[in-house]
């Protein structure tokens, strides 16, 4: 996937103003609510005041014991509870969303390649007060300390994967890590989009503290689209400071990820397209996909 969103991680959320995000968010919500074993949680628990006197004196779990179940039991319960409860956003940027979703009531854990784009949901982190854990990885290396009940990954995130095999791996790492029945929630760009919409265009942009160039090229043999992107940004003194990078992405057909999703032990549960939410047409753009892991009992394979 190589280096990328190093200088632009700074103007990044600027320039991607007109992502829908809260869409993206309630869409996400619903497809869990409805789908999905990942419950929404508070954030200030609220307990009786026996509970509060029980766990102040040391004896909750003696009461637990003579309810029929034991401590050991119940600590296990909520274990597999709270892993079920847990949502991964793979490639999380700037932690827009995932902080939309833990606004949401979810609990999260934020992955990302970049970690100039993670120190920056950190910030937000700091600022909003979450308790978000971030963790740099690279989605063909994922690597959790639990299973947990939700994956998701939005906004081209997988269209960075170069290789169909490379894909396919990424695809069994999440199922290795979900708990039986948990969502993979994501989307994709589609092939068409870099051949007909995005391929050997330019486009630029000015904007109030900074400005843009972005050239693409679409390579037909590969499938693989190369955008340059040289953007120019103003720091507090006025000056202008240049930075240069290079991105790559390749488009999916419904048809390839579809096959990807059944041979890693998924269960595909929708597929529709992202902007009308309707029927995938041959000129759709961006696709919505969920899908369930299939498997008979927790832990890792």
């Amino acid at each position: 996937m190589g280096e990328s969103y190093t200088g632009f991680a700074e103007v990044y959320d600027e320039l991607m103003d007109d992502v829908p995000y809260e869409k993206w968010c309630e869409r996400i919500c619903a497809s869990i609510d409805r789908y999905g074993i990942s419950k929404r949680v508070s954030r200030v628990p609220k307990k009786s005041e026996e509970f509060a006197e029980a766990e102040a004196d040391g004896t909750s779990s003696e009461k637990t014991e003579m309810n029929g179940v034991s401590g050991d039991e119940a600590d296990e319960s909520a274990r597999l509870e709270s892993e079920r409860n847990l949502v991964v956003d793979l490639g999380c940027g700037t932690g827009t969303l995932t902080e939309m979703l833990y606004d949401s009531g979810f609990d999260m854990i934020g992955i990302d390649n970049s970690e100039d784009m993670l120190g920056i949901a950190m910030e937000k982190r700091q600022e909003s007060g979450s308790e978000i854990l971030y963790l740099n990885q690279d989605m063909r290396e994922l690597e959790l300390y639990s299973t947990v009940g939700t994956v998701v990954s939005v906004c081209d995130s997988l269209n960075y994967i170069l290789e169909d095999e490379e894909l396919e791996q990424v695809f069994g790492l999440v199922h290795n890590y979900l708990y039986p029945g948990g969502l993979f929630i994501f989307d994709f760009n589609t092939d068409y989009k870099y051949r007909e919409i995005i391929g050997d265009g330019t486009i630029a942009e000015n904007r109030e503290d900074c400005s843009f160039i972005w050239e693409n090229e679409y390579d037909e043999e590969s499938g693989i689209n190369e955008y340059d992107l040289t953007f120019y940004v103003r720091d507090e003194s006025g000056k202008y400071e240049r930075f240069e990078e290079t991105h790559y992405q390749k488009g999916y057909t419904p048809e390839v990820i579809g096959k990807m999703l059944s041979e890693t032990g998924f269960e595909l549960i929708k597929m529709t397209d992202s902007e009308t939410e309707g029927e995938i047409e041959e000129a759709s753009q961006r696709i919505y996909v969920v899908a369930k892991c299939l498997k008979e009992t927790g832990g890792r394979a």
